[in-house]
């Protein structure tokens, strides 16, 4: 028979049927499409990664090449004496010095003999060749010229002065240069040739060797060492994620370099070192990957995807093959997390433009035939040479002469110097600018200068357009924010075209073709441009007539901004390449100020939130870590604006300003980590719930108990009012005795040892309990249970009652180190909690026990832990000081250091101020009445003559009005009184003149006893 049921019944179960389905359908989808987006960007990244890792190959070995084909053309190459050879170094000494990752340059000659410099980059490289401390390049030798060969082992300092010389003949007669692989293959071609990786024989590190023959010298041979452990520094810059991982293999599965690795060998001979294969270098995931794809089977071109599963990860795994270097075919290995791979953030790259200027100084042959006349400003323009190789770009010296070539080229030599200068002045400005909104009219106004001109524009690209950032009217002054809203917004084009030309017979803005082509373009401003940039509604003002675009492209060739230049002149092409080299470090440098601009504000964002979420986490803190920032600024304004006093010449920068701002938003960043019933504990008896209620349900047993012993009494023959009587005199006492517990148990009166003692009587009080108590408890509660006492049921217990259950042990992780490196000094209670109802009752005042209290004074202690972890720079590194010393006095007796006048800095005692001035007078704290202002004042200027606060601060918290300002803004009008602020000023004044007294005293009792 088929079951029957009301239509809400099959309504409701379509609807959960068509929900389940949908939901499954689209988390199914949701589900491949984020896989296979996970995907496509794992190998667009890649991709990327292998493009760069190239060009890090190439970056080792180009430098390195042009050293060599300069070498070949050297002397040194012929002469056969270690004397002559030395007289080279400085030239050897120059081309190390700008092959980075060259390790040494070696002459190897058709006679046997060699000649070996090496750079020692640091103390271990000194080390490793046993060089003295000062010692930064080592030269070995051997010359074969008699019968017996000769080795010498040079150290020489940054001068090329020689330290210390050694003999060792043991390597003249093991090594032979001729033997060696890079001096065969080089006598064997004409070109550059590169070695497989092999073991170097002088400091046993895995490298590449190039070598050449030298055009000077039949037979001699040029080497360059370059070592492999470069390679690993490049992979550790490519990485994705933190967890990712980037390797460098060949097709046999063999590790060339790692991200955190070097290179090891693990055997072989000098030729071919054994390389450490995927599967024993030991990181699972590669070791993973070796067990489950061939090498082999990745492409010449495109990628290789694979997923890894670990036990406890997913990895993305993508290999690419990367050109051939020498001999060994390489294939770049990146795994990352698939968790990692979406969530991380695109870094906002290398932010750093090699700008490479190579001047070559051509030899300028006087001839004697000419006349001093001629000679004398060849002369000096040899000196303006000299100056701009020694980038000493300062005034040009004038010059004339009779040759019209030697006016042309010092007029282009001067020219050429300001240019440079110019180029160099205005990196210099907007790279040195850290400020983003000041950058902006700075960069225009050095642009404008640079080229001469009049007036000009600068664009922002924001949300698909362009937007006017800034602007500069022709008579030199910035146009205000107001008129600034008349110029148009600019929409991007479509696409970049460098052969765009407008339509014929259509006028197009001088700007969007620029754009259009990606490249500065000049001409007349024609009334289209007026038009098109709102530049005909700013007024009156003239604008000059002849314009330059700048379109301002990043590395990437994203359109990043634009500038309009506006001159007088019309613009002469040295102008228009001028702004076209200056364009690209323009728009570099507003990319980066940009995106450290947006990363301070999400940083900002993220203190505010972790600081709102602990006000929201209790209501019993409000607001508070809102307004103590507000109170710090406020005081801390004070202080710099004071001129006379201790605090005359406190001034904060922007950094020490940014400083204390972050230090006042996470100065209670510690109590996230505290428990809220703690924090909110407004009873004795309350943990999570008040167990008050319990201790009424064991009166409510003994007033039954009372009424059934009455009722017993009277139905074993007793009088009934003798049993009546005695029953509301039992009722009574019960009443008055839970009463007084109740009332103890609020915690607002202070416990008197008369109360203490009646307490101890009310628990002699019994009753019976008739069933299990460890019945219905998690494991965590009966662990605390006694576990060998079983009690026969029923058991008579006390009312109130302290109970080993009721001890918490401290676990170990929440114990105080034994080598704190903190510096804390705080009193640990042994128990984590004690929650024995006496204990909890007896408290003399508040609702807290030692352990309770002890757990929210901890929050200081986490405070300055959870900050100490973070990688704040340089110029924050103060924020954990300041924040975490807010509970400290000036007298050393507060917390969690016991922290003295002397260690406090300024800031950390406003934060300090404003700490207490803020939950003294707030409203919205549940459980007190908020104080009034002329109360807060009265326990601040109780605290300052105690020592607690600094009283030199707190009479400019009073003189300067900060009290009064912060109390209109944040405090309800009901509490704001009259305070006696000269009466405060007298009595803190009189304090500080007895602390000198007793400053001055002590010197002379020290210097009378000296």
């Amino acid at each position: 028979m088929r079951a029957n049921a009301p239509l809400h019944v099959h309504v409701s179960t379509l609807f959960m049927v068509l929900i389940l389905l949908v939901g499954s359908l689209l988390g199914f989808v949701g589900y491949r499409m984020a896989d296979r987006l996970i995907s496509s960007v794992s190998e667009d990244l890649a991709q990327r990664i292998s493009r760069e890792t190239s060009a890090e190959l190439r970056l080792l070995t180009e430098p390195a090449h042009t050293a060599l084909q300069l070498l070949q053309f050297d002397p040194l190459a012929g002469l056969t004496q270690f004397e002559q050879r030395m007289t080279r170094l400085p030239l050897i000494k120059a081309t190390l010095d700008h092959t980075p990752a060259s390790a040494s340059i070696f002459f190897g000659y058709p006679t046997g003999d060699y000649f070996f410099v090496r750079r020692l980059r640091d103390a271990q490289d000194r080390e490793q060749f046993q060089a003295p401390a000062d010692a930064h390049y080592m030269v070995r030798s051997i010359e074969r010229q008699g019968s017996t060969p000769r080795g010498r082992q040079l150290y020489l300092n940054a001068r090329l002065q020689v330290l210390s010389a050694l003999s060792v003949p043991d390597y003249a007669r093991s090594y032979d240069a001729r033997n060696r692989s890079w001096y065969r293959q080089a006598l064997r071609s004409s070109e550059v040739h590169v070695t497989d990786p092999y073991l170097f024989y002088t400091d046993r590190q895995v490298g590449i060797t190039l070598s050449r023959q030298s055009r000077h010298a039949s037979g001699t041979v040029i080497g360059l060492d370059i070592q492999l452990r470069t390679l690993g520094a490049g992979l550790a810059r490519q990485k994705l994620t933190p967890s990712s991982q980037l390797a460098l293999v060949n097709a046999q599965g063999e590790v060339f370099a790692h991200e955190n690795t070097f290179i090891v060998p693990r055997g072989g001979t000098n030729e071919h070192p054994a390389l450490t294969p995927l599967s024993r270098f030991g990181i699972p995931v590669l070791t993973e990957l070796s067990q489950h794809i061939q090498l082999g089977q990745v492409p010449a071109t495109g990628s290789l995807q694979q997923v890894i599963e670990l036990s406890d990860e997913r990895w993305q795994v993508t290999l690419n093959t990367l050109p051939v270097l020498g001999k060994t075919q390489l294939i770049l290995i990146n795994a990352v997390p698939r968790h990692e791979l979406l969530a991380a953030v695109y870094d906002e790259g290398r932010a750093a433009i090699m700008a490479a200027l190579l001047i070559v100084l051509g030899g300028i042959l006087l001839a004697w035939r000419f006349a001093r006349g001629i000679a004398r400003p060849l002369s000096v323009l040899v000196k303006e040479a000299e100056s701009i190789r020694h980038f000493d770009f300062g005034q040009t010296v004038p010059l004339k002469s009779y040759v019209l070539e030697v006016n042309t080229l010092a007029r282009t030599v001067g020219e050429m110097k300001r240019t440079i200068r110019q180029f160099l002045e205005i990196s210099s400005a907007i790279s040195g600018e850290k400020h983003f909104d000041r950058l902006l009219p700075r960069l225009l106004d050095e642009t404008v200068t640079a080229v001469n001109a009049a007036a000009g524009v600068l664009y922002l690209r924001e949300d698909g357009g362009l937007k006017p950032a800034c602007a500069r009217g022709a008579d030199g002054h910035a146009i205000d924010a107001a008129a600034l809203r008349h110029l148009h917004r600019l929409t991007l084009p479509s696409h970049k075209d460098p052969s765009a030309a407008p339509p014929p017979g259509q006028d197009v803005p001088l700007l969007g073709l620029a754009l259009s082509q990606g490249r500065v373009l000049s001409g007349p401003l024609q009334p289209v441009d007026m038009l098109t940039l709102g530049l005909s509604e700013l007024g009156e003002q003239p604008w000059p007539p002849h314009a330059m675009a700048v379109p301002l492209l990043n590395r990437q060739r994203e359109l990043v901004g634009a500038m309009l230049i506006l001159s007088d002149t019309p613009s002469e092409a040295d102008r228009v390449s001028f702004l076209g080299a200056l364009s690209g470090t323009a728009a570099v440098a507003l990319e980066a100020q940009a995106l450290i601009s947006e990363q301070k504000v999400l940083f900002d964002a993220l203190i505010q939130l972790i600081a709102n979420a602990i006000d929201t986490k209790s209501a019993y803190t409000g607001g508070h870590c809102a307004r103590v920032p507000e109170l710090t600024r406020m005081l801390a304004e004070a202080a710099c604006a004071a001129k006379d006093g201790p605090y005359a010449s406190f001034r904060l920068n922007d950094e020490g300003w940014e400083t204390l701002r972050m230090a006042a938003w996470l100065h209670d960043c510690g109590k996230i980590t505290t428990p809220e019933y703690v924090v909110d504990k407004a009873t004795k008896l309350e943990t999570l719930y008040n167990r008050i209620h319990e201790v009424r349900t064991r009166f409510e047993v003994l007033k039954r108990d009372a009424e059934i012993h009455c009722l017993q009494g009277i139905v074993n023959g007793g009088d009934e009012a003798t049993c009546r009587h005695n029953l509301a005199k039992t009722l009574a006492e019960l009443d008055e005795d839970f009463a007084f517990v109740a009332r103890c148990n609020l915690g607002s009166e202070a416990m008197v040892p008369e109360d203490q003692q009646r307490l101890l009587e009310v628990a002699q009080r019994t009753w019976q309990r008739t069933l299990d108590n460890r019945l219905g408890l998690s494991q965590l509660e009966l662990q605390r249970h006694p576990q060998d006492v079983a009690l026969p049921l029923p058991v008579t217990e006390s009312v109130l009652a302290d109970k080993p259950e009721h001890r918490l042990e401290r676990p170990a992780h929440d114990q105080m180190p034994k080598d704190d490196r903190w510096g804390f000094r705080m009193a640990e209670p042994k128990l984590l909690y004690n929650q024995g109802e006496l204990y909890n009752l007896r408290v003399g005042y508040g609702t807290l026990t030692e352990e309770e209290r002890f757990k929210i004074n901890q929050h200081i202690v986490q405070t300055e832990v959870m900050l100490r972890q973070l990688p704040f720079p340089p110029y924050l590194s103060n924020v954990p000081e300041i924040a975490a010393g807010h509970h400290e006095k000036l007298n050393g007796t507060g917390y969690p250091k016991g922290l003295h006048q002397e260690q406090l800095r300024p800031e950390t005692r406003m934060l300090a101020i404003a700490d207490i001035f803020e939950a003294l007078t707030a409203s919205d704290r549940p459980y007190k009445k908020a104080k009034q202002l002329s109360e807060a004042i009265e326990i601040l200027n109780r605290m300052s003559q105690r020592g607690h606060i600094d009283p030199a601060l707190f009479a400019l918290f009073l003189s300067s009005g900060v009290y009064k300002a912060y109390a209109e803004r944040f405090m309800e009008p009901s509490q704001i009184d009259e305070v006696p602020v000269t009466r405060y000023l007298a009595s803190i004044e009189q304090v500080r003149t007895d602390q000198r007294a007793d400053v001055a005293a002590a010197r002379t009792l020290a210097s009378s006893s000296t």
